[in-house]
């Protein structure tokens, strides 16, 4: 096999066996041996290629990070179909019921991690915190391309209810060691955040 696809290879299976550590254990538990453990390799395999293990844990960040890009565009290619209220639920339920939430943890709990990535600027900005200001901006993005098809009232600041429905979706997830919050849930959020806003029927 070439070097390119093992190396390829290796780096996507160290990171899936990170992701699944970290939605299965919590942060605290995600550590080099766990996730080569996990991976079925030697210790050895990720410190190859990672000079340690927060820049492992960067480049796991980055790398799903890098996912909401697809998301983005799927989400404000949408717009001027459905319902806002209804893509903007989905959104939210695909974001934090996925590995966001885990993330934010990790961020929250690795002070080094954090700083790394700051330094880098590769995600969140100066000011924003990783994962979630990516998905901040989604979401101002989404809301400004229905603002464009006169879906959303032209005075209404996308940005802060952008905000404003990633933290409060966040709260609504974060925590929760069962089954995520039904859709229903979600949509009433969603609804009282943007139902001002929004020329159209909610749901």
């Amino acid at each position: 096999m070439p070097t390119g696809i093992a190396l390829r290879d290796a780096r996507e299976q160290l990171f899936d066996a990170a992701e699944r550590v970290l939605l299965r254990d919590g942060p605290n538990a995600l550590t080099s041996r766990a996730v080569t453990t996990e991976a079925g390799c030697a210790k050895g395999v990720l410190h190859r290629r990672f000079a340690d293990f927060d820049a492992f844990l960067a480049e796991l960040v980055l790398d799903r990070v890098a996912r909401l890009d697809e998301q983005a565009t799927a989400l404000r290619e949408s717009a001027g179909t459905g319902t806002v209220a209804g893509h903007l639920t989905d959104a939210l339920t695909d974001l934090f019921g996925s590995l966001a939430v885990a993330i934010v943890g990790l961020i929250t709990a690795r002070d080094t991690l954090r700083a790394r990535l700051r330094r880098t600027g590769g995600t969140g900005g100066p000011g924003g915190v990783p994962v979630l200001a990516e998905a901040t901006a989604m979401l101002a993005s989404y809301l400004a391309a229905e603002q464009e098809r006169g879906r959303v009232t032209e005075d209404a600041d996308v940005d802060t209810l952008a905000l404003t429905l990633i933290g409060t979706g966040h709260l609504l997830f974060a925590g929760r060691d069962g089954a995520p919050p039904e859709r229903e849930a979600v949509l009433r959020i969603v609804d009282s955040v943007v139902g001002g806003v929004v020329r159209e029927p909610l749901s």
